[in-house]
């Protein structure tokens, strides 16, 4: 791996961690991070009362290129929902679900975007 790409994990590393502790602050309790699997991965999957969320977290220094949030297109949506579904697949639950995305960026503002998107994506 390369120093920039060490500096990257370190950097999103730091976000996420970031991402959950604020969430924690709001009322959410953390139950698993960084889930893997074929699909992709869930930064965060946290309970939010009775709804199991599925947070993903971004991060951009500059607004340049477009914000955070605007780095979760559809692609990455569909990903994101398959990788949910992998995760209910080993972990059922009833409870509804929603994803939402934090997004931080080079001010270090955090903006929580609740229900972001949904499986009908």
């Amino acid at each position: 791996m390369t120093r920039d790409a060490d500096s990257a994990q370190t950097v999103g590393a730091s976000m996420e961690r970031r991402a959950e502790s604020f969430l924690t602050r709001q009322g959410l309790r953390c139950i698993a991070r960084n889930h893997r699997c074929r699909f992709g991965e869930i930064d965060l999957i946290l309970h939010d009362g009775c709804v199991l969320v599925f947070a993903e977290v971004r991060f951009r220094r500059s607004t340049q290129f477009g914000t955070p949030a605007d780095t979760v297109d559809l692609r990455k949506q569909r990903r994101l929902i398959a990788a949910a579904s992998h995760y209910l697949q080993a972990h059922p639950s009833r409870l509804p679900c929603r994803f939402d995305v934090v997004a931080i960026d080079g001010q270090d503002q955090i903006y929580w975007i609740r229900q972001a998107f949904t499986a009908d994506a």
